[in-house]
């Protein structure tokens, strides 16, 4: 039987996990639909794109409902249906807790749970009623396991409780056919590390290793072509989430 593609949204598609990710899919002649706050970046992620023609990108906040709505009536218009959610967008503010200013809790909750729950509701809503689907949300395995060596309360907060609405939604979905799991990245080499700390993050890690985007889009595609996982936080992390070492 051949390949049926797929329609695939991404947010925070421009960069990083979320570009490579939307690269993977289109490779395997998916379309895609990503993501970005701005034009500019879409743009220039598209011009590095094999298969570019597959992908259509929607700038925006993804933290407003409207951007959210967008996105999903861009999909339908273009390409009939959606088959997978990748909540991607996030940001990671590592500092202590009094460090934190109104400005760092306005950015992580605008896109780490805003920039989750509005674009979620529009993935529900379809593919309930196409009793068919899959959501994935990138989350941190620091949330698992927090470690004083990077004090994070931010994101500890809200990526451990996209953790548990993982599974929680996959729960209420679970009768509509819709399947939900997360993948909790460790430390994963992007443009967001310097090279100069590799070191120390390796030093993270009881493999002394730091992941590869490749990792990650390994994880995500088993889950999305899963019809029997659901429910699950997958770790990717060299075993960081595993306790002490």
């Amino acid at each position: 039987m051949s390949y049926q593609p797929k329609t695939i949204v991404i947010t925070g598609a421009s960069s990083g996990i979320g570009f490579a990710l939307a690269q993977a899919y289109l490779k395997r002649g998916d379309y895609v639909v990503g993501n970005a706050r701005t034009e500019e970046r879409l743009q220039a992620a598209a011009a590095q794109f094999e298969n570019a023609g597959n992908f259509f990108g929607v700038a925006g906040d993804i933290a407003l409902p409207a951007t959210a709505e967008e996105i999903f009536s861009e999909a339908l218009d273009r390409f009939g249906k959606v088959d997978v959610l990748i909540n991607n967008a996030g940001i990671f503010i590592a500092k202590p807790t009094i460090g934190y200013t109104e400005q760092d809790v306005d950015s992580i909750v605008s896109t780490n749970l805003k920039g989750f729950f509005y674009i979620t509701q529009q993935a529900v809503r379809h593919m309930v009623e196409h009793r068919s689907g899959h959501i994935i949300n990138i989350t941190a395995s620091i949330a698992m396991q927090p470690t004083t060596a990077v004090p994070a309360l931010l994101p500890v907060l809200i990526k451990g409780g996209l953790n548990q609405a993982t599974r929680a939604l996959a729960l209420e979905l679970a009768a509509h056919n819709v399947k939900v799991n997360a993948v909790a990245p460790g430390i994963i080499e992007t443009p967001l590390h310097a090279p100069g700390s590799h070191d120390f993050l390796k030093a993270l890690q009881p493999t002394g290793q730091i992941g590869q985007v490749d990792d990650i889009i390994g994880a995500v595609q088993y889950l999305t072509d899963s019809n029997f996982t659901t429910g699950a936080i997958l770790p990717v992390d060299g075993g960081a989430s595993s306790g002490r070492w």
